[in-house]
């Protein structure tokens, strides 16, 4: 009898009820129910990808109105200036130059819509959505309609944000991180609509981002506990499934704090509440009649509980798509695999201990600075063991550079760089000076800009295949990759100098008043650099054009390819693609572990992880553990 039949007819009943109901459903659905108000999983994956793309887009030209700005302080914008005056309304751009508060609202916004717009529906909900069932062998996610509505509340909370930009005064301009009070008592007065203003919808919108998330993580890790395949035990599973499920408890466990702080947040500026409110507050040389009692550092503390664990929402989900590439495109195992997935887990338990590293400037006592200190730089060592385990994975592969493998072979230095240059910023002797300059800047965009947005460029790449049944066109992919690499660099490595030159990174005159940003650094001066950083960054603008183009001619025109044009060995790759309503035709089976590249005794350098265990597997299996031994 065929072990594989005999180990399918033990396959969880729910998954082909659950195929077959949704199959007949399937059939009978319209449009609007197919496409937009989709329960399949891919579906909804790929609204959070097209989705986020078009919101880190977006934020990304807010970001190059500001580069403007600093590199030509207080001149007209030429051409746009004018245009962007009518749009935004008649503070932000008179005679197309820009106003000190319309800068603020467009770095608020910047910092806002790139991390909860793009990079986390991208990373975490959409390549999630998309690949993690496939790659589980499951026929969908476990709740459809909740991973609907979270997608849904996800919209909301966008359209939100979005609409900040036309009420009157324009956009929340409290930074992203909205301290309080200034947030409490900003975008207040005649100017401002009591209820429509800009800080008040930035907190709406927030609360729905935050809803969607937490909707998306309870069925990530529902579905990954839950659904399965047959033989698929936890050390089998693909090491981007495991950064997906630590990513979901996460968020899980991060969000809700901030999600009540931003309600505690909208009451004090609505309902007259002093949760964040200190006493005896004195603004424009007046007392501030409020009750008072409230403590402005209770929100730095609620707001960094999340928004520490959130930088490892970003960077896990990365982490896990160029692992994925990297032994695809090496023709070998994952070097280390249970290290890896152990250090992942230390990296989501450590990410929880050590928020109050953002606080230095808060004059805590030194017993809680050493605590805090030493966290920080102990979660530094699982990150350091998985970038080394990927380094170690090339060690001797048949490597393949196609697109996926430049842009995950190119995240390793740039998130090492990234990564270390953030330990000088553990030490609160260190970061007294360097905080809020832009060293900082510099040290996160390296983590988030190369680092983690190269992973998800790889992974469109390298999963547009399965969705679509096409391939990317390869010459526009290297078209998009080196001026993007290039770039990348020029932007952020000058920024370390203009960090350590003090330049603070909310001047809004790029720093030209100030004595220490005029001192010399390679050259230029501090100031003098953001000219050539601007120019980096309208350059790289432009080399997205040929990733737009290349993923929309793509979907229609590109080249068609099988169900496993890389010759991958997961789970996904056993799918037809694109993958039909129930993903598989005859529910898989795992018999092997997920990276089984350049067997002894194979004709192809790739065995799937459905295909039985030769008695050649075996016997290879049983030399490799005798030579560990």
């Amino acid at each position: 009898m065929d072990p594989s039949a005999d180990l399918t007819s033990h396959a969880p009943a729910g998954h082909d009820a659950h195929r077959d109901d949704q199959g007949h459903d399937h059939h009978e659905l319209g449009w609007w129910r197919t496409y937009v108000f989709s329960t399949d999983h891919k579906v909804i994956g790929i609204q959070y990808l097209i989705s986020g793309l078009i919101f880190l887009l977006f934020g990304f030209m807010l970001m190059m109105l500001m580069r403007w700005q600093l590199a030509y302080p207080g001149q007209a914008l030429p051409v746009i200036g004018n245009m962007l005056n009518g749009l935004f309304g008649a503070g932000s751009m008179p005679d197309g130059r820009m106003t000190p508060d319309f800068y603020n609202s467009l770095g608020a916004m910047h910092g806002t819509i790139m991390i909860f717009l793009g990079v986390v529906p991208v990373a975490f909900a959409a390549f999630g959505n998309f690949v993690v069932p496939l790659q589980i062998g499951a026929p969908d996610m476990t709740f459809p309609k909740i991973n609907m509505a979270s997608f849904w509340v996800f919209a909301i909370g966008g359209v939100v944000m979005l609409a900040s930009f036309f009420v009157p005064g324009g956009a929340a301009k409290s930074g992203w991180t909205a301290y309080t009070p200034l947030s409490v008592i900003a975008d207040k007065g005649d100017a401002y609509h009591w209820f429509w203003n800009g800080q008040n919808l930035w907190l709406i919108g927030f609360i729905f981002l935050i809803t969607s998330s937490l909707l998306g993580a309870v069925n990530f890790i529902t579905t990954i506990i839950q659904l399965r395949a047959k033989g698929l035990t936890w050390m089998r599973l693909p090491f981007f499934v495991w950064t997906q499920l630590i990513t979901a408890f996460l968020l899980l466990l991060a969000f809700p704090p901030l999600e009540a702080a931003a309600v505690m947040q909208l009451m004090d500026r609505m309902a007259a509440t002093s949760f964040f409110m200190p006493t005896g507050l004195v603004v424009n040389g007046a007392p501030l009649n409020i009750s008072g009692g409230g403590s402005s550092l209770l929100w730095q503390h609620l707001f960094w509980f999340l928004g520490h664990p959130e930088v490892y929402v970003l960077i896990l989900p990365a982490m896990g798509i160029v692992a994925e590439i990297l032994a695809n495109n090496s023709r070998k195992p994952l070097w280390g695999y249970k290290s890896l997935v152990f250090a992942a887990l230390v990296l989501g338990f450590l990410s929880f201990v050590v928020w109050a590293h953002h606080m230095w400037l808060t004059g805590m006592g030194t017993v809680v600075s050493a605590f805090f200190q030493t966290t920080t730089l102990i979660i530094s060592i699982p990150s350091v063991i998985i970038l080394s385990a990927f380094f170690i994975s090339l060690w001797g592969g048949s490597i393949r550079f196609n697109t996926p493998m430049l842009f995950s072979t190119a995240f390793l230095p740039m998130f090492g760089i990234g990564g270390l240059t953030g330990i000088p910023l553990a030490f609160n002797s260190a970061d007294l000076y360097l905080h809020d300059t832009y060293y900082v800047i510099a040290h996160f965009h390296y983590i988030v800009a190369p680092g983690t947005i190269f992973a998800l460029f790889a992974g469109v790449y390298y999963w547009f295949p399965k969705a679509t049944g096409r391939r990317m066109n390869e010459f526009w992919g290297r078209v998009h990759f080196w001026p993007s690499l290039i770039c990348m660099n020029v932007i952020f490595l000058p920024m370390f100098l203009q960090g350590m030159l003090s330049m603070h990174r909310r001047w809004y005159d790029g720093g030209q008043g100030w004595t220490l940003s005029n001192e010399r650094a390679w050259g230029l001066t501090g100031f003098e650099w953001n000219v050539p950083i601007s120019i980096a960054a309208w350059v790289m603008g432009i080399a997205q054009i040929p990733f737009i183009i290349n993923f929309f001619h793509s979907i229609w025109k590109g080249e068609k390819v099988n169900d496993n044009p890389w010759e991958a060995t997961t789970l996904e790759w056993a799918a037809p693609s694109p993958p039909p309503h129930g993903n598989f035709a005859v529910t898989p089976v795992a018999y092997r572990g997920p990276y089984e590249y350049s067997l002894p005794g194979r004709e192809q350098d790739f065995t799937m992880q459905n295909e039985p265990i030769r008695e050649s597997d075996r016997r290879a299996y049983e030399a490799a553990a005798a030579a560990h031994h």
